[in-house]
């Protein structure tokens, strides 16, 4: 599998130290970050998903816990919105430039706000997802919000 993905491209230029890993994705697993997490051996609080919102109509990006909901509320309050929907997977599939069950915050064909669980920053590493299905990153809090230009919020449910 090839490991260059333009989310790691993203990474490189940003100059952040980060580590790839391989998985194998399995599509018709129940909840898919709930497998990576299995998959690679890491516990669900340090991997996220990376999830296309609508703010008031806009697009935004939201990472958290791969076994943590996401309050629609605080999704808006976090980008100064009334309200947050999920965005549709094709719209997702078209902004972003990845395939659902692929996107990542790094590296977006067109870079929407994002914000990144404020929980990942108890965490001494994060593992997101790098630009395509069985292939994540494990890499700081600090470096996954400079790289994706994200800020920390309350978003969980």
């Amino acid at each position: 599998m090839s490991k260059s993905t333009p989310a790691t491209a993203a990474l490189d230029e940003a100059g952040v130290a980060y580590t790839v890993v391989p998985y194998e994705y399995d599509s018709s697993a129940d909840q898919v970050g709930n497998h990576a997490a299995q998959a690679i051996g890491e516990p669900p609080e340090r991997v996220f998903k990376t999830l296309m919102v609508e703010v008031d109509g806009r697009g935004a990006c939201v990472v958290v816990p791969v076994a943590r909901s996401i309050s629609m509320k605080k999704v808006a309050a976090a980008f100064g919105g009334k309200s947050a929907q999920m965005m549709k997977p094709p719209n997702a599939e078209r902004a972003t430039g990845f395939k659902v069950g692929g996107i990542s915050p790094f590296g977006q064909k067109k870079q929407v706000p994002t914000a990144i669980a404020q929980e990942a920053q108890a965490e001494p590493y994060m593992v997101i997802n790098g630009g395509k299905r069985g292939l994540l990153v494990r890499l700081s809090p600090e470096d996954a919000m400079q790289a994706s230009g994200a800020f920390p919020a309350d978003l969980l449910s």
